[in-house]
């Protein structure tokens, strides 16, 4: 008796294909910018890019030979305009995002210290916030950060 087609996503597979290998991940060093007063900074992606206009905590991938800590003072510099030392970045925690467009490896840096005044140099918007957040849509990658920092009681005393 033949044996009927196996359908994925509305397309016929074969009973002897195999499955497509797991994507590759990217890496991204993430800032979570906290004040003495106990916000934190949150910024929306710039138009042009995947979720645009969704708020976020800045950051950018890595790129070869980097540190999470030197990706992430090069992404602040770039997007943000501010100075960072890697050596105060304070790494906290990781998590892996499954987006339809990439799987990323996000590295979550707690950063207390910077240099400059901000500026939106990719025409995003930015905000000093803390939980709840009054801003919406939110990435996906960034609920959990919320929901730790919320489980945190408060982010001054972290």
């Amino acid at each position: 008796m033949p044996q009927p087609d196996l359908r994925v996503e509305g397309g016929p597979l074969r009973r002897d294909a195999r499955p497509d290998p797991p994507r590759p991940c990217v890496h991204v060093a993430v800032g979570v910018l906290l004040r003495p007063d106990g916000a934190f900074l949150m910024t929306t992606r710039p138009a042009g890019k995947v979720y645009a206009g969704y708020w976020e905590f800045p950051g950018g991938k890595l790129e070869a030979g980097e540190t999470v800590a030197t990706a992430l003072a090069r992404e602040l510099e770039e997007e943000l305009g501010l100075a960072v030392d890697p050596a105060q970045v304070e790494p906290w925690r990781d998590l892996l995002v499954d987006y339809p467009h990439a799987r990323t490896q996000l590295h979550f840096c707690r950063l207390r210290r910077w240099q400059g005044p901000l500026q939106m140099r990719e025409g995003q918007r930015s905000a000093w916030l803390t939980p709840p957040v009054p801003v919406s849509p939110i990435l996906p990658g960034a609920v959990p950060v919320l929901d730790w920092l919320t489980a945190e009681g408060s982010t001054d005393h972290m």
